[in-house]
């Protein structure tokens, strides 16, 4: 079980999480094959909103505002020690609780002297620094529990066991030995009656240099260990009903997905839907441990559950329409680039290096030009590699849309239908809305397409409406 961070806001959120769903959970023995206790795993996030502020804290050291550090420092770390005082209705263990917290304070207090002194933030320290949100949670829920007589420990990434590779900030699991030392770790206290509470986000590399898995990485966290353990199922709890049709925030009639397949997740987390980490489908994909997405505050609704073969919705050509915002279109052109061989490897090459992420790539056959898709943040950076390396040379040319969207079509009932992009174009035009670049794989899982960010809710509104998913569940 994964919590997310508005699940464990507040004193009393975290109680009822451990008293009415993991306490719960762990004595409902029809889960079960007949054992009189279900083992499970916790994985927790960061408190709403604390990742954003040490985020914060690294910008305003590399601008030496020190001031602005110690006054968001002092704010998260009064939070905690105020949780800590008041969840335990055990004195010893609230004393024990918030000597950990002060500890952790300590600790981190010396870890920004030292990125102070220096007014620099390296990506090895920046990821020390961004684990401390998961840090502080484990021991807290952790002790919400004992304090209900349920025997738990605590555990960071890297003591549970995960290992990654050096990518600070983005890292990718070395599941061969991840899996080894995760077992080791993990089974023999399930085996013991002990509930382990590992903080979600965090591993370390080979060097136990701590790590982080990247934005939302506490999805990621439990899906590697129930990969490790052999899990029979993952349960990420959030604060939305799961997986659906369209973001409701655009679509007020947005429906709640039942079943989805592992492919149609992917891609769904790949364009835009915030609730499931882009890589966490990964370390199940080849055992098929299903997946349930639920909301802890709306515990009445079952969620979504991403399975390798879902029965439901086998009639539905489109399930899902997700937008990608913040994104900003590139357009290379020139003549020397028709049939000369590695054209495309050396515009990658040039931006690989300067780590800017491709989000989408189109090239036309004529092959004098090719577009691609960033993130707006990467813009500059991007044109900037271009223009040093490329332009006058290989490359004639660099136009950009500044203010663009993804728009993504997303579910396997598209694979083989005809008619499908005849469809979603027409939709897209009854709005007077022009599509400026298109891309489609051959797995026909998603059909993407990119339109100025002006006109994304409307195309979004457009295709939910064209495929009636409103009534995706009658």
């Amino acid at each position: 079980m994964k919590f997310g961070g508005n699940a464990v806001a507040s004193i009393d959120r975290i109680r009822y999480i451990a008293r009415d769903i993991i306490a719960r959970y762990r004595e409902d023995t029809t889960l079960t094959d007949g054992s009189s206790i279900n083992q499970i795993v916790v994985v927790v996030s960061a408190i709403k909103g604390v990742t954003d502020d040490l985020i914060q804290v690294c910008d305003s050291i590399v601008r030496g505002e020190s001031s602005k550090v110690d006054s968001i420092v002092h704010s998260i770390g009064e939070r905690y020690k105020k949780i800590a005082s008041g969840l335990c209705s055990n004195a010893s263990y609230t004393d024990e609780l918030s000597s950990i917290i002060e500890e952790m304070i300590r600790e981190m207090s010396d870890l920004l002297k030292g990125m102070m002194l220096l007014n620099e933030v390296t990506p090895r320290s920046r990821d020390y620094l961004l684990s401390f949100g998961e840090r502080f949670m484990a021991p807290i829920l952790c002790y919400a529990l004992k304090d209900i007589g349920i025997e738990a420990k605590y555990l960071t990434g890297k003591d549970a066991g995960i290992v990654t590779d050096s990518n600070y900030g983005d890292a990718r699991p070395l599941m061969d030995t991840t899996r080894l030392r995760v077992r080791h770790v993990i089974i023999p206290m399930l085996e013991q009656g002990v509930l382990p509470v590992v903080t979600g986000f965090i591993g370390a590399d080979q060097h136990g240099n701590i790590t982080t898995l990247g934005r939302g990485g506490s999805d990621y966290t439990a899906t590697i260990i129930a990969s490790c353990i052999d899990a029979d199922g993952i349960m990420l709890w959030t604060d939305v009903d799961g997986l659906m049709t369209a973001d409701p925030k655009i679509v007020k009639d947005a429906q709640v997905l039942r079943e989805v397949s592992y492919a149609e997740a992917m891609e769904m987390a790949l364009f835009g839907a915030k609730y499931l980490h882009p890589r966490a489908l990964e370390p199940v994909l080849d055992k098929g441990i299903p997946i349930r997405i639920r909301n802890v505050f709306n515990t009445g609704c079952q969620g979504t559950t991403i399975l390798k073969n879902p029965t439901a919705y086998h009639n539905k050509i489109v399930k899902a329409v997700t937008a990608i915002r913040n994104v900003s279109l590139i357009d290379v052109r020139g003549s020397s680039m028709v049939g000369a061989p590695g054209t495309a490897g050396r515009i990658f090459n040039v931006l690989g290096e300067n780590r800017i992420n491709i989000i989408m790539i189109s090239q036309g056959p004529s092959e004098s030009s090719i577009s691609m898709v960033v993130r707006k943040s990467d813009l500059d950076k991007a044109v900037n590699a271009l223009e040093l390396n490329l332009l006058g040379r290989l490359i004639k040319s660099i136009n950009v849309t500044d203010d663009a969207a993804i728009i993504a079509v997303v579910g396997s009932g598209m694979r083989g239908t005809k008619g499908v992009a005849a469809r979603v174009f027409n939709a897209v035009a009854d709005r007077g809305i022009n599509v400026i670049m298109i891309a489609q794989g051959s797995s026909e899982l998603n059909l993407a397409f990119v339109v100025e960010d002006r006109y994304a809710e409307d195309a979004v509104r457009a295709l939910h409406d064209e495929f009636d998913l409103d009534a995706i569940n009658q």
